[in-house]
């Protein structure tokens, strides 16, 4: 009854399975793994917290048929939030966040997981209707997340590109010296 993760050894915090340092197992009973699931369908949005901001909430999540997917790739980290049609901020997810660390936030491969976890939310709030996606900047991890993000089942409607192009603007940095 009881399903047993990957732990670190010096801090308790939860891994995937393949990680390096000492690893022991630890036990988690059914009651942890449903307070765990409570927490996730909280953030996502199932269960309205019980304040003042009960109304807010409702009106963000009610009626959201149709959303907007933006795709921020840089060299370093792919960010991407899902807003609904206003532009409100509904849910976001990074390279970071997923679990990955250092250069390997950088490669298409976090891209796509990061798209794969947006598109599971995107599924528990009902938002598979229209979908617009709009990138930005230069990235590995441009192309793999939009086709990531089609074979997960969402209707992408229009992929459009908005990286700043300056024309002309700003005077470069010189040249660097090495």
């Amino acid at each position: 009854m009881s399903e047993r993760q990957w732990v670190l050894a010096e801090n308790h915090r939860q891994w995937p399975l393949k990680t390096m340092g000492k690893k022991h197992v630890i036990e988690t009973n059914q009651e942890e793994l449903i307070k765990e699931q409570e927490k996730i369908d909280k953030k996502v949005g199932k269960d309205a917290p019980k304040a003042s901001s009960e109304t807010q909430t409702k009106q963000v999540f009610a009626g959201v048929q149709s959303g907007k997917i933006y795709i921020s790739s840089s060299y370093n980290n792919t960010i991407l939030t899902l807003t609904n049609s206003k532009g409100q901020v509904l849910a976001w997810k990074s390279a970071g966040s997923v679990g990955f660390k250092g250069t390997k936030k950088s490669t298409s491969f976090a891209a796509s997981r990061v798209a794969e976890t947006i598109a599971n939310v995107c599924k528990k709030m009902g938002i598979i209707d229209k979908i617009e996606v709009f990138i930005k900047g230069i990235g590995a991890g441009r192309e793999s997340a939009v086709r990531t993000l089609i074979t997960q089942g969402l209707n992408v409607v229009s992929i459009k590109d908005i990286t700043p192009i300056p024309h002309n603007g700003c005077r470069p940095a010189k040249v660097r010296r090495v």
